[in-house]
């Protein structure tokens, strides 16, 4: 992970957006998990006031996101964000690899809505679905860019 902040490493912008994605992601979410389990103490998880701390992640998460590529652009120089035939593809197939993480997570909300499982489970675990894809379709890029581009049959 140090590549990320490795200036001189000829990595692509998007390589390195999907690396940040990555960092900011678990920071994110490691931060939230931690305040709740610490909320918790030894009453039930689900007692726990979580709706504020998932807000203020996912929303630090998101502002953090655009405050790191904007520096990475800013020190890149001038056309450092610039993305070509090869960015684009790259970034189609990884989100939609990230995307089935959230298509699993949602049967899963719904499942456990109909299973009227407590708001704080429903949210949860779409919370995990959102980190675990942002996390798979980064990683689905940095293969593709370190492997040289998706197998296209």
């Amino acid at each position: 992970m140090s590549a990320l902040f490795y200036a001189g490493s000829g990595m692509a912008f998007e390589e390195k957006r999907a690396w940040m994605t990555i960092v900011v992601t678990v920071c994110a979410y490691t931060i939230y998990v931690v305040t709740v389990l610490r909320r918790a103490g030894d009453g039930p998880l689900a007692d726990v006031a979580y709706a504020g701390t998932l807000l203020w992640t996912i929303g630090g998460a998101v502002a953090a996101a655009i405050v790191a590529s904007i520096a990475m652009a800013v020190a890149g120089g001038h056309g450092a964000d610039r993305t070509d035939e090869r960015d684009r593809e790259i970034n189609k197939v990884g989100e939609r690899i990230g995307q089935s993480i959230v298509v699993i997570g949602a049967l899963a909300a719904v499942i456990m809505a109909i299973a009227e499982l407590r708001h704080f489970w429903i949210a949860n675990a779409v919370y995990l679905a959102f980190v675990l894809s942002a996390v798979l379709s980064s990683l689905a890029k940095i293969m593709a860019y370190r492997k040289g581009g998706f197998q296209t049959w």
